[in-house]
């Protein structure tokens, strides 16, 4: 069951422990497309209420395999405020070409036509390989309230590409693989959105700082090591399940189990994990 008490205590740990002032609600992390909508639209409440006056900005996904789902999310979304909605694709009977994909999200953020809308293509899980710089091509002029794409995929040449063909246009291309969230900046990302960020998110702000001054080899430090540490939990078996205990043991709020088909984390994987995590010394640090 969703624990809605809990997210208060998460978002005051967010903004005060790990300087992270904006997030993405019911994503892949969350286990959007495991909750039913009413939950849904609970969680985005609850996030939307206590973020309110302390979060920049509040992203809610409202991707569904149901189309008619899908938008009444965004309209439940749009009424409540949200700062921008976002969907993924369809990931049972999927989109094969350009034109569909753009069909079905055009649907979507038609009924929140004031919200800025967010494309959320992540190829690994959806299984939907339409690359982003094609899909971009007079997506405007379907698409009024087109703002950008959370782009959780490894092809940098694609992202990159997204962000050469369209300075002029003022999109945000937010980049969603955390180890590699430093190339995707010289590249010219506008920002990150990340599992990692929970419980790295000060040391991942420290990186960006470093990346603006420009310091590179302080901003590798953090990379590499950010890195290391994914590097050794992925080689034990890492995904939501394993994300939500590194979660709660750096944070000490406790994130719950996840919903089946996903199991929990095992105790040798929590207990190597935090081993791992505390062995790493980062910059600066006493």
């Amino acid at each position: 069951q969703i624990n809605l008490p809990v997210i208060r205590q998460y978002v005051d740990y967010l903004v005060s422990e790990q300087n992270v002032k904006s997030v993405f609600v019911n994503g892949t992390t969350g286990e959007g497309l495991s909750l039913s909508i009413q939950e849904r639209k609970q969680l985005a409440e609850e996030w939307m209420c206590q973020g309110k006056d302390k979060l920049d900005h509040v992203i809610i996904h409202v991707g569904a395999l149901s189309l008619l789902e899908s938008q009444e999310l965004a309209r439940h979304a749009a009424a409540m405020g949200a700062g921008g909605i976002a969907a993924m694709a369809p990931f049972f009977f999927k989109p094969t070409s350009k034109d569909e994909l753009v069909a079905f999200l055009q649907k979507v953020a038609s009924e929140a036509p004031d919200v800025p809308f967010y494309y959320y293509h992540i190829p690994p899980l959806t299984g939907v390989k339409i690359r982003v710089e094609e899909l971009l091509d007079g997506i405007k002029e379907r698409i009024p309230s087109f703002q950008g794409v959370k782009f959780s995929d490894t092809d940098l040449l694609d992202f990159a590409q997204c962000i050469h063909k369209n300075e002029t246009q003022q999109l945000e291309f937010l980049y969603g693989v955390d180890e590699q969230l430093l190339g995707a900046l010289a590249v010219g990302a506008d920002g990150a959105v990340g599992s990692t960020y929970n419980y790295l998110g000060r040391q991942t702000n420290l990186m960006l700082e470093a990346f603006a001054k420009p310091d590179l080899a302080l901003a590798r430090k953090y990379q590499f090591l950010t890195g290391e540490f994914l590097n050794f939990v992925i080689r034990l078996g890492f995904g939501v399940a394993q994300t939500k205990a590194v979660m709660t043991f750096v944070s000490g709020i406790p994130m719950g189990p996840p919903r089946l088909p996903l199991v929990d984390a095992s105790e040798e994987f929590i207990v190597k994990a935090k081993a791992k995590l505390d062995s790493i010394v980062w910059p600066g640090a006493d």
